[in-house]
């Protein structure tokens, strides 16, 4: 005699006349409840903890806002986008230059990616801020200046983390060409394109797949490595919540508030990053991952489904 399992729903099989049912009884997993209780009661000892602490919770939202807070979100903001800019730019060039056959050209590539990568990024800034007292002028030949006067705190910050990103950016393009099947360059070769036309039409638009996602990982990164260009004077989000928190007498609260924000531009970020990567993954998935309006859109469906309704 064959058993089956009891099943319900409008599509459950109908069991044979004689047939014992058998009623499957989910497992449980105690230990899933007690790290939620362990969890949950670490988060409220977290949330006591800081509610016992003297604290002005009310200084946070009276200067969220202010105008110098709002500057030094925007100036963050560009100084996220300057460095990035130098970074990925430099990043392509220097991966081109790796990959390249000549010795020489992937010397110079490998010597500055092994550099960058290997010296902190805050080490990097002061080294820039501080080479007026090595340096008293600067001479290009065409321009000539006191080195005090051309190396300004937004300059000392943009070569601080530009340079420095490019040498990531470079490992991140470099994995990316190499990502892409040598059949496509040799195809495009045999068809006449040139080395140049081959990498922006071919190599690059498919490498993009492998490229985006630690892309978006690194501007993330940069919007909060941004916040260590206060060491070198340049007033920002971080600068100016420092300022404000020594003048108003709160400064543990502006720097809740400066993490509020931090958070925020993160948030919106994260959101960009997800459909960038979802756009450039057309052409290797079949079916997209949903959007997160797509999930609230099913989940509130399959709630208001009447029961017994297939899908």
């Amino acid at each position: 005699m064959t058993a089956d399992i009891k099943k319900t729903g409008p599509d459950a099989p109908t069991p044979p006349a004689g047939a014992e049912a058998i009623k499957a009884i989910p497992v449980r997993h105690y230990g899933r409840y007690v790290t939620a209780i362990v969890a949950i009661a670490l988060f409220g000892l977290i949330v006591y903890a800081f509610a016992q602490g003297a604290i002005n919770w009310g200084a946070i939202p009276d200067y969220f806002f202010d105008d110098r807070i709002v500057e030094g979100v925007w100036k963050t903001l560009l100084l996220t986008v300057l460095s990035m800019t130098i970074g990925i730019v430099g990043g392509i060039l220097l991966a081109v230059m790796r990959l390249s056959k000549n010795p020489v050209t992937s010397s110079i590539a490998w010597f500055y990616i092994w550099f960058f990568r290997g010296t902190p990024v805050l080490v990097q800034l002061f080294v820039w801020f501080n080479l007026g007292l090595v340096f008293e002028y600067i001479n290009l030949g065409f321009y000539r200046d006191e080195w005090s006067d051309f190396m300004t705190p937004l300059l000392t910050a943009l070569l601080g983390l530009g340079l420095n990103e490019a040498a990531y950016m470079a490992e991140i393009c470099r994995a990316g060409l190499l990502s892409v099947d040598e059949g496509q360059t040799e195809a495009s070769h045999a068809l006449g394109m040139s080395h140049s036309k081959t990498l922006r039409r071919i190599v690059i638009p498919q490498a993009m797949r492998v490229i985006v996602p630690p892309t978006g990982n690194e501007v993330i990164n940069m919007l909060k490595t941004t916040s260590l260009v206060a060491v070198v004077q340049y007033a920002e989000l971080f600068r100016f919540a420092q300022n404000i928190g020594q003048t108003s007498g709160a400064p543990v609260e502006m720097y809740f508030l400066a993490a509020a924000w931090y958070l925020v531009m993160t948030s919106i970020l994260s959101v960009g990053q997800y459909y960038l990567e979802r756009y450039y993954a057309r052409g290797s998935s079949r079916t997209l991952p949903p959007t997160p309006l797509q999930k609230i859109r099913s989940s509130v469906f399959s709630v208001r489904r009447p029961k017994g309704v297939s899908a």
